[in-house]
């Protein structure tokens, strides 16, 4: 059965010399996997449509066998090119790729987190690269998974309280008004830190680069 979806890249490996593995972001579908077969060879229609961050129109062949689908087609809406000419803010999206898919299932429907992550990536150009565009996507994902910190039982300072909560409930365009001092960022680093520690068991990895980008 053949499909379609809007989604964002979330991640490309190589499959064989010719072929990629494409992770993808959907609202309806999820979290799923396809295989572009020859999308590493120079006439491949593929060609200059599959990269991290990119969001795109596509279509795949459901298997019934692997949780790997054969991709068919792909349109391309945006690239996001901000991810290839500033560090930070690929290294901002990768760590916040890399939580999306450690605390979601595959071919679950996730229309929140998938809204969560096309604003982000619209959000990074609007600014240089900040800890607060990490914590603001945490504290957004967490509310998303019913797993937000209960702030009133911390030992947080009440502004960085205030913050924290601000940022479950501000869209991206709001969050750019927000300033942090030094000691919030480094009060809202830690809280953070421990907390998804604590409920992940682990964090993945880059979390620093990201905040200190």
């Amino acid at each position: 059965m053949i499909e379609s979806a809007t989604g964002l890249i979330l991640r490309v490996r190589p499959l064989t010399e010719t072929s990629l593995i494409v992770h993808w972001l959907t609202a309806e579908q999820g979290r799923v996997a396809t295989v572009a077969k020859g999308a590493r060879r120079p006439k491949s229609s593929f060609r200059g449509k599959l990269d991290l961050g990119y969001e795109a129109d596509f279509s795949f062949q459901r298997s019934n066998r692997s949780e790997l689908h054969p991709l068919r087609e792909v349109s391309l809406r945006a690239s996001h090119p901000a991810l290839r000419t500033e560090l930070g803010y690929l290294q901002q999206a990768a760590y916040c790729t890399a939580l999306v898919e450690q605390t979601t299932e595959t071919e679950t429907p996730l229309p929140v987190v998938y809204e969560l992550m096309k604003g982000l990536l619209h959000h990074l150009p609007e600014q240089p690269p900040q800890p607060l565009t990490i914590f603001a996507f945490e504290m957004k994902l967490l509310q998303e998974l019913g797993q937000s910190p209960d702030l009133t039982e911390s030992k947080l300072t009440a502004g960085t309280q205030k913050i924290l909560t601000g940022l479950e409930e501000k869209d991206w365009p709001a969050l750019l008004r927000l300033k942090l001092s030094p000691p919030q960022v480094q009060e809202m680093e830690q809280f953070l830190h421990g907390f998804l520690i604590y409920h992940l068991e682990r964090i993945p990895k880059g979390r620093t680069a990201a905040i200190h980008s």
